[in-house]
């Protein structure tokens, strides 16, 4: 069986302990590989390569960093077909899915950040007569990147790619539950010629590898994607110490559909917002609010193309629902749904774990699922499920909207459907989110600034934000006399 490893100082190793968890295939729910259950010593050792390492990369050129990272990113693309395979199979997406979104998109991420960094510039304030003051941005040191099992290599690149741009050294840590992607990214970079100890990707799990590199003394700043929760124990421990943090957490986002808008783009949108990647991303809308006047309508055609959704074995092409990650996290979708019937929920479409015939006989899959007549603050639409499921609620004007789509402690991203551009300002200005769509759903500019309020996370990622992240400011003033 395989053995994915560490990748530490340059080299893929065993881990210290000679300990090993499992991985799992969740379309077919066996084991296919192993994991190390990396201990403190791993983060130590790594820890040790990206502090040896730190001056030579930090006061290498910009271009000589540039060059590595883009050629990492042509590698990503040379490699696209395996990766995405191993991403469908580690993670149970549809391969079409990996095929065409993860790893373009994680490509992408090492070429943007590739570029912009080559056009970084400073600050110039003048002061009359009296002095000139200009901006130093300098990499911080080591880092600490966490990533999410979601998207694994997407959102993996989405944080070391600034990091190391801006000249800092990194101490990674991808999810212990999709693992293989990053493993195949660490034979990339040696490919690609990254200088040892200038990334370090150290894999097992949370409370053994992910608390380590949180509460190292020598790493200054962590970056994390994941649950709220473990955002929150991060912080306790991280904000003590003075660390630059920035928390990508959870959402529970609001998806409203007003009556003058294009209802067969709004519909078709809002099938891929509701159930892309199983529904396991956390910029879904998993709140749908119509206004009612065409409640009906947006009903009848929205679960029409949802029942049309084909749901089994992530490797078939026509397949747009795959598996849940794992066991567990299937069972916790369906108890959400257990309890969205106990609080009165129609259940208009789902509702049960489905069982493929073949190979995917014995895993993890939920049906689509789609509730109405639940309440706005009930659990169910208060509560973050990150699985396949959905509710249809009615409403009325747009302040009666607005307050159900604030009403969660979540603010990460929003979406408007509407052809009234004073609607969508107003609505704009409005919701508690960080990123608002109007008339659309997932169209990124990474230029632009990634993250959420309230409970959604601290700090933005993307462009010159994430580099600003990975950067200490200095201002320097020259007196003219």
């Amino acid at each position: 069986m395989e053995k994915i490893l560490n990748y530490i100082n340059g080299k893929l190793i065993e881990p210290v302990s000679n300990k090993w968890l499992e991985n799992y295939n969740p379309a077919i729910g066996t084991v296919y590989s192993l994991i190390p259950d990396s201990t403190k010593e791993d983060v130590e050792n790594a820890q040790k390569a990206a502090l040896n390492s730190f001056h030579k990369w930090s006061k290498s050129s910009i271009k000589e960093r540039s060059t590595v990272l883009q050629k990492i990113a042509d590698l990503i693309i040379e490699r696209q077909d395996d990766l995405a395979m191993a991403e469908s199979i580690d993670n149970g997406k549809p391969l079409a899915l990996a095929k065409k979104v993860d790893i373009p998109r994680a490509a992408t991420n090492m070429s943007f950040f590739a570029s912009a960094i080559l056009h970084e510039n400073s600050e110039s304030h003048h002061m009359s007569n009296v002095a000139i003051n200009y901006t130093l941005r300098k990499p911080i040191g080591v880092v600490g990147c966490i990533s999410p099992w979601n998207l694994p290599l997407y959102l993996f690149t989405w944080k070391i790619a600034p990091a190391l741009a801006a000249g800092n050294t990194v101490v990674a840590k991808p999810s212990e539950i999709t693992p293989m992607t990053a493993f195949l990214f660490s034979k990339i970079c040696i490919d690609a010629g990254l200088p040892k100890g200038v990334l370090n990707i150290v894999h097992g799990l949370g409370p053994k590898v992910g608390h380590e590199i949180t509460k190292h003394p020598n790493i200054k700043a962590i970056s994390f994607t994941g649950g709220t929760l473990t955002g929150q124990k991060i912080a306790e421990v991280a904000a003590p110490m003075f660390k630059k943090l920035s928390l990508e957490l959870g959402g529970k986002n609001p998806n409203i559909i007003f009556s003058d808008c294009d209802l067969e783009k709004a519909v078709s949108s809002s099938v891929l917002s509701s159930f892309s990647n199983q529904g396991q991303i956390c910029l879904c809308g998993s709140r749908i609010f119509i206004e009612r006047k065409i409640y009906d309508k947006f009903k009848e055609k929205f679960l029409e193309k949802v029942k049309a959704l084909n749901i089994g074995d992530p490797l078939e092409k026509t397949t747009k629902i795959g598996a849940l990650v794992s066991s567990q996290h299937m069972n916790k979708v369906l108890n959400h749904i257990k309890i969205a019937k106990q609080e009165g929920g129609i259940l208009l479409s789902g509702g049960k774990q489905f069982i493929p015939k073949g190979r995917c006989a014995n895993g993890y899959f939920v049906e689509p699922t789609v509730f109405e007549g639940l309440s706005f603050d009930c659990s169910t639409n208060q509560e973050e499920i990150f699985g396949p499921v959905v509710t249809l609620t009615p409403f009325d004007s747009e302040e009666e909207v607005i307050n159900f789509a604030n009403s969660t402690k979540y603010g990460l991203c929003s979406m408007v459907w509407t052809s009234d551009l004073n609607r969508a300002n107003r609505m704009s200005d409005q919701l508690q989110s960080g990123i608002v769509w109007i008339n659309c759903w997932l169209v990124r500019d990474l230029r632009t600034p990634f993250g959420g309020m309230k409970e959604s996370g601290v700090g933005r990622e993307g462009g010159t934000y994430a580099l600003n992240f990975f950067t200490e400011t200095t201002n320097v003033c020259i007196s003219y006399n």
